[in-house]
């Protein structure tokens, strides 16, 4: 069976509710048919005659003690709440009337990632927020039988080293709670330890550390070019110490130029599916759309939340 039919079996194993706000969109709305017709989750399309106008005050005044330290004014506030009802979806997730939160294919990516951070709240024990991709290549003998993930490509522009171990170790827990596989994390850089001394090296390497401060069992390497990251032939020849062996599927990039590239030329030219960006570090499971997506692309979004949330 193919990663995105996993996906979707395993979504239906265990129904989630998932909000979805983007009411007048019409690939969300499709979207939605589809899912409720194959049963992948339980999902609400938060038009604007299901917000209740006392939860709504509520929300705002929450949201406004919340923030207030910030000096956020109350009519910003209010007219965040009163625009669409993803600030009002945000806050349902929050308090748990809903398991997770898609948004993002009429939102940008700040909308979106500002909304879920700002509602939602940031997980104490990761302590950032970033994204990943779930990418699917065809035909492909890397990684797992063909399947990565790839982190971050959407959030962090220039992750420092402790941010670098945050964001592995939330993409590895995504790969093993979705994808059911051990994770094996590659750091990647344009050399393999050492072959070239930088500061972007200096960096990974305080990555890696922190990753393993956090988590010393877990299965990580770097810095390592992509080849000697994914290709065990390769592997051999410029690092054959290397824990991993060629045979990451759990790609940290060191910017995010780097992840962002990386992640459209995989799927512009070998084919691989993106499903994603899906949001790392919140307290409850979000996904953020990308504002070129599919149906299926938000299909699959929803899929994987509601596996994060089970």
């Amino acid at each position: 069976m193919d990663t995105i039919s996993k996906i979707r079996d395993l979504a239906r194993s265990e129904l989630k509710s998932i909000v979805l706000p983007e009411y007048d969109d019409s690939r969300v709305v499709e979207a939605v048919r589809f899912i409720e017709k194959e049963g992948l989750a339980k999902v609400t399309l938060m038009t604007p005659d299901k917000v209740d106008e006392s939860q709504r005050k509520r929300y705002i005044d929450e949201y406004y003690q919340m923030h207030n330290s910030k000096e956020v004014d109350l009519g910003v506030v209010q007219e965040l709440f009163n625009r669409d009802t993803l600030y009002y979806s945000a806050m349902m997730t929050r308090e748990g009337k809903f398991d997770g939160l898609v948004a993002g294919a009429s939102h940008t990516t700040p909308e979106m990632a500002r909304a879920a951070i700002r509602c939602i709240g940031i997980d104490d024990r990761i302590t950032i927020v970033s994204s990943c991709f779930i990418m699917v290549a065809p035909n492909c003998p890397y990684g797992e039988n063909g399947t990565f993930v790839f982190a971050d490509c959407g959030i962090i522009p220039e992750p420092n080293g402790r941010q670098l171990g945050c964001i592995a170790l939330s993409a590895a827990e995504l790969a093993e709670k979705v994808l059911g596989f051990k994770a094996r994390i590659a750091f990647l850089s344009y050399s393999t330890k050492g072959s070239a001394r930088t500061k972007s090296a200096e960096k990974i390497a305080e990555g890696l550390a922190q990753l393993k401060e956090m988590s010393p069992d877990i299965l990580a390497d770097g810095e390592l070019q992509v080849d000697a990251a994914i290709v065990p032939e390769v592997a051999k020849i410029k690092y054959p110490e290397s824990p991993i062996g060629g045979k990451a599927n759990v790609l940290i990039f060191p910017n995010l130029e780097a992840g962002n590239i990386g992640y459209k030329l995989s799927q512009r030219l070998s084919g691989a599916r993106a499903v994603g960006p899906l949001l790392l570090g919140l307290k409850k499971p979000a996904s953020d759309l990308s504002r070129g997506c599919f149906v299926e692309d938000i299909v699959d979004c929803v899929a994987a939340t509601a596996i994060r949330a089970q």
